[in-house]
């Protein structure tokens, strides 16, 4: 039986963070469901369909590595793909708490679903796609930072 854990989020864009993440998660499980969140709330940049389509550029050629999207809740998503882990990442002490509260809180809505916290690389580690966001409105080069295909997309954006 394979394992297989979810590892979901805005990615708006996919940064070396994530994908140093994605990585991580798949040293450990066998198959890594990369869920993009569908949260219209969170007015991302670019659309559910564009962030899909750069995480397929990205990583999505990597054996073991499913790309989708899911709106509602991810405990419900989890149940849906029959995925009993969630994959959640910890940049610094400032994430902890609202990941710690994350983790109880899908734990009481579905005891049957772990949460496992993966730290990335620290040269990741203080990477946000807030950042890189910002560093392209000011005319930056984020070439370090996401793969040539976000820093692309990024400049037509916001370029």
């Amino acid at each position: 039986m394979k394992k297989t854990a979810i590892y979901a989020g805005t990615f708006d864009p996919v940064t070396y963070g994530h994908i140093d993440l994605i990585e991580r998660a798949l040293r450990i499980f066998d198959e890594v469901i990369v869920a993009v969140a569908n949260n219209p709330a969170k007015r991302p940049l670019f659309t559910i369909e564009e962030r899909l389509k750069l995480l397929r550029s990205s990583v999505g050629r990597k054996k073991g590595i499913h790309i989708d999207s899911f709106g509602g809740l991810l405990v419900d998503y989890a149940s849906e793909k029959n995925v009993k882990v969630i994959i959640r990442g910890i940049r610094a002490l400032s994430d902890f708490e609202f990941e710690f509260q994350m983790a109880l809180s899908n734990r009481k809505l579905n005891s049957k679903i772990e949460t496992i916290f993966l730290m990335p690389h620290e040269s990741y580690a203080y990477l946000s796609s807030r950042l890189i966001k910002e560093v392209v409105s000011l005319g930056g080069d984020v070439s370090f930072f996401v793969p040539p295909c976000v820093s692309r997309a990024l400049k037509e954006k916001l370029g």
